[in-house]
């Protein structure tokens, strides 16, 4: 990696990207690499799914899954096994073949968008010396939205393909959320691409060396973190699923074994999604300060826990909101992404670019100028976040109760709990 340093106190800049270490591993080498990744994705959500269930149940006050295995640790494994067994129904009206290959669409984009994810340094392998990464790209981060952005056409197909209602209303939201967030996504990365100065996962991590991203483009962390909720179909934004609108939206008309793997490919995206905002934001695999000082934190296999734990504690914030937020209206939910994120977005990438040019002219105070712009325009995009929040808590207060009338209908009815019976006086009018 070469890295060139134009002013005193400014982030590097990435002069050239050397991918020259990729593409030279032995075929077993490369064929360990990929099992490990599948088997990192395969895992990571048999524990998330009971992670999930126990934080809820911690968050709520409740006592979550305790029966099966010891504290209830084999649950997860056990409602695998459960759906994996259940007889798989395949209703009458489908298209038979779409219908089948939907699961598979979903679940295969997630795993591919990891093949570019860096987890390490350079290590030695039975004295083969290769980088912890499947591979690298000029263009990596493109690649991971151009995969993922693939995985919306199993949601879609599944809902048009099973020929129901409630299937069909939730994929057609789907489209438009995932063109909806994807635009602010795509915008926070180019303020990452500006800074960085190069699109390859494994430049972006080496120039986070020292400051990271989370500090230098907070507004953009901010925008990703929100877009990538979006993306999973996670709650607040679980409006493809909908259980109380529609039933359970575009996997209604699933079981068995087919809809465990939609299950299976919303928890991969989130670990993808959230190996990718580890990756751009959070150094990748450089380990936190103060666990930086030690010489060699950054070195050996120790950069894989750095980066296992910064990727588990986004996957706790997907818990965290789930356990604590509403879900949003439609109109509610497309009005936070036009009308707050993707303006806010463009006016930071502006910004960023300008910080850039100021860099590239030799300005010292260019990093500081950043800095300080981005603090600004976080503060304003919470600000507009909150706005929009008293909008919603407002649009759900409950309206006063209208007066019971025991002759609304025509004929006497007997008050229902709560509500009463009005005066009357000796005339037979009411007061």
């Amino acid at each position: 990696m070469t890295v060139a340093t134009l002013a005193s106190g400014a982030a590097p800049i990435a002069a050239g990207t050397d991918l020259s270490a990729f593409g030279h591993d032995p075929w077993w080498l490369v064929v360990a690499k990929a099992l490990a990744i599948f088997v990192f994705l395969i895992l990571t959500p048999l524990v998330a799914l009971l992670a999930e269930r126990k934080v809820m149940a911690w968050m709520q006050m409740r006592v979550g899954p305790n029966r099966v295995g010891p504290k209830g640790t084999l649950q997860s494994l056990a409602d695998g096994i459960k759906l994996a067994l259940k007889e798989g129904i395949v209703p009458a009206g489908v298209d038979r073949p779409v219908y089948l290959l939907a699961p598979i669409i979903s679940i295969v984009p997630a795993i591919m968008a990891f093949a570019v994810i860096p987890f390490g340094p350079e290590v030695s392998v039975f004295g083969h010396r290769t980088p912890l990464q499947l591979t690298d790209l000029q263009v990596a981060v493109l690649y991971v939205l151009a995969v993922t952005s693939v995985g919306v056409y199993g949601i879609v197909l599944a809902g048009w393909a099973s020929g129901s209602t409630y299937p069909l209303l939730g994929g057609l939201r789907s489209t438009a959320q995932v063109i909806s967030y994807e635009v602010a996504m795509g915008l926070s990365f180019a303020a990452v691409f500006l800074d960085a100065g190069t699109m390859s996962t494994s430049g972006i991590v080496a120039s986070q060396y020292g400051t990271w991203y989370l500090f230098v483009l907070l507004p953009s962390f901010l925008i990703y973190v929100t877009s990538m909720v979006g993306e999973t179909n996670r709650a607040p934004f679980d409006l493809p699923e909908a259980e109380g609108e529609l039933v359970g939206g575009f996997h209604t008309e699933y079981s068995s074994l087919r809809f465990a793997m939609f299950m299976l490919a919303e928890y991969i995206n989130m670990v993808t999604v959230s190996a990718l905002a580890t990756t751009l934001f959070l150094g990748g695999w450089h380990a936190p300060w103060p666990i930086s000082i030690w010489d060699g934190a950054n070195t050996g296999w120790w950069p894989v826990l750095w980066f296992t734990a910064k990727v588990w504690g986004f996957l706790f914030v997907f818990i965290w909101l789930r356990a604590t937020l509403p879900r949003l209206r439609y109109d509610q939910f497309m009005n936070l992404g036009w009308k707050v994120l993707i303006p806010a977005a463009l006016l930071w990438v502006m910004l960023v670019a300008g910080a850039r040019a100021l860099r590239l002219e030799g300005h010292d105070a260019a990093a500081i100028t950043l800095v300080v712009a981005g603090v600004v325009v976080a503060v304003a995009l919470l600000a507009l976040l909150w706005r929009v929040q008293r909008r919603i808590r407002s649009a759900a207060a409950p309206a006063p109760p209208a007066p019971f009338d025991p002759m609304a209908g025509g004929f006497p009815v007997p008050p229902l709990p709560g509500q009463s019976l009005p005066e009357f006086d000796r005339a037979g009018g009411s007061r």
